[in-house]
């Protein structure tokens, strides 16, 4: 259950992250909406994970997966580039994630 609540927060957070770039600074008011409803819902279920998962752990994925996952938003979406520094930057992103699951 741990990690369904962990998926949520991570699906959330993307979401809201996402949003920000729509937002005009926070000048625009759907996209700011998201934003807020994203993060809420990301910051909630990333409590509720807590529950069942070890903090450390469950920051990692989430901060992790959430981040690789935003810069393939950023590429597919919103059409910015993906060269081998962003690449490898997400698979070391990942790898980092997947060292600390391991550890633990």
């Amino acid at each position: 259950m741990g990690y369904l609540w962990l998926a949520i927060a991570i699906i959330a957070e993307v979401f809201g992250s996402s949003m920000l770039k729509l937002t005009g600074g926070f000048k625009k008011l759907v996209p700011t909406i998201g934003v807020i409803i994203g993060y809420g819902i990301a910051f909630y279920a990333l409590s509720l994970s807590l529950s069942y998962l070890p903090l450390g752990v469950a920051y990692a994925i989430w901060a992790g997966a959430g981040t690789a996952l935003t810069a393939l938003v950023g590429v597919v979406v919103y059409k910015e580039g993906l060269d081998m520094k962003k690449s490898l930057g997400i698979l070391l992103v990942i790898g980092g994630v997947v060292l600390l699951k391991s550890g633990i």
